[in-house]
């Protein structure tokens, strides 16, 4: 599994229904896991992004269609990156 930090901006419109529903958050994860994404950590933030995730995938195309789901609802955007642990950043680069 591949390792992907997903940062996340809510719209006014995401804002409202996590205002409303906090428990909304949970809802989404599983709804990632049934994607094939799973949630290995989660936190609020302050600043430019509201939630950072830490997530794995299997592959890149899995990500790519749970990043495209969950921005086209229009209550969040998000920000995918790819991420290698650094030890095997500093084996790839050797």
């Amino acid at each position: 599994m591949a390792t992907y930090i997903m940062l996340s901006r809510l719209t006014e419109n995401g804002a409202e229904t996590i205002k409303k529903s906090p428990g909304r958050i949970q809802e989404v994860n599983k709804e990632l896991a049934q994607m094939g994404v799973k949630v290995q950590q989660q936190y609020a933030t302050l600043g430019r992004y509201d939630f950072v995730n830490i997530v794995e995938a299997p592959d890149l195309a899995t990500i790519m269609k749970a990043s495209v789901e969950m921005s086209g609802r229009g209550s969040v955007r998000i920000e995918t990156l790819a991420a290698l642990p650094i030890d095997q950043f500093s084996t790839a680069v050797r």
